[in-house]
């Protein structure tokens, strides 16, 4: 079967993924059974092979293929030869007839960020299997999936404690949830009120976030260890540290490049949808230290490292720590 999950929300996207991983059985089968393929680079034939290839002691085969959409986006591509041209038609529609023959016991999905309705192959999947869409939330969207959080966290929470979330971290769902359950066990089954929002959660965990970032880009190798490991005693995985370091340099650029376009303040805090100032103002901040060529540099990195976590070939300290050591072999591009 064919899933094809898309959009901003990441974490939304990685929960449906674990409720497609329930299909295939225990953590043995899972394990055994689970591949990671790179979009960007796989090949009809090499998704064939590992499609096609028998489960092991499983009636189920999990396979996962992440940016596979995204080399199809047309949004900002140049004009190319016919002959290339040509050759991504058969690209798409190679794809698009391999996935119509998948074998009953492979479950395919198929992630990616954002997505243009544009997109050829995902227009082509659309005939073939129902597309799940995860946009940002919006700000009712996010004050109902944090009283839903609670709940399922067996706890209750006031409006203004909600209020007092949604400003303090956003809709950084990763984030969000976390520090949901932290503030159920302070609570101990009493209701999460306002004050104890401003007491646990604060602005701590997306200032160390930014401090780290901080640490990365200038090549302040002993810093930026140092934030890494502060983040992690506080509970942070690694995979959700990846996940909001990307996010706050995407933040960054996206408010420099707004910027140079003159855009005011109010405007690009619309247009990000950003509900903490705090994050808006230190990203505003951030902006100013930077060139694009820095950031853009770094952000690819940290994709990459992700990747490396997903398909196993690190673990998440390991490859956090890969991660620094290589980008400050790099220079750093000052605006």
């Amino acid at each position: 079967m064919l899933h094809v999950l898309i959009g901003e929300d990441d974490f939304s996207i990685r929960q449906a993924l674990e409720e497609i991983k329930k299909t295939i059985g225990d953590d043995t089968a899972l394990l055994t059974n689970t591949t990671v393929l790179d979009g960007r680079q796989v090949t009809i034939e090499q998704l064939r092979n590992v499609c096609e290839t028998v489960p092991f002691l499983s009636e189920k085969r999990l396979v996962i293929v992440e940016g596979l959409l995204g080399r199809f986006e047309p949004a900002g591509r140049v004009v190319k030869k016919k002959a290339n041209h040509r050759s991504g038609e058969d690209d798409i529609k190679a794809f698009s007839d391999g996935m119509k023959q998948l074998p009953e016991f492979t479950e395919l999905v198929l992630l990616n960020g954002k997505t243009g309705g544009n997109n050829p192959l995902l227009r082509e999947l659309m005939t073939i299997t129902k597309v799940r869409s995860f946009p940002p939330l919006n700000d009712s969207q996010l004050r109902q999936w944090i009283t839903q959080k609670v709940a399922s966290a067996d706890s209750t929470i006031s409006p203004q404690a909600v209020n007092s979330l949604v400003g303090f971290v956003g809709n950084d769902l990763w984030l969000m949830s976390n520090e949901i359950e932290k503030l159920s066990v302070y609570t101990a089954g009493r209701r999460i009120e306002e004050e104890d929002v401003k007491a646990l959660v604060g602005n701590a965990r997306e200032a160390g976030v930014f401090a780290m970032v901080d640490a990365i880009i200038e090549l302040r190798a002993s810093k930026a260890q140092e934030f890494l490991q502060q983040l992690l005693r506080q509970g942070a995985a690694p995979a959700q540290l990846l996940v909001m370091i990307s996010r706050q340099i995407r933040i960054i650029f996206q408010i420099k490049e707004l910027r140079n376009l003159k855009k005011t303040r109010t405007e690009i805090q619309k247009k990000l949808g950003l509900t903490s100032d705090f994050v808006l103002r230190k990203a505003w901040e951030q902006s100013d230290k930077y060139s694009s060529v820095r950031l853009r540099e770094v952000y690819h990195r940290l994709l990459e490292t992700d990747l490396s976590i997903k398909t196993g070939k690190y673990d998440g300290d390991l490859a956090l720590d890969i991660l620094i050591a290589d980008l400050m072999q790099k220079g750093s591009v000052r605006s």
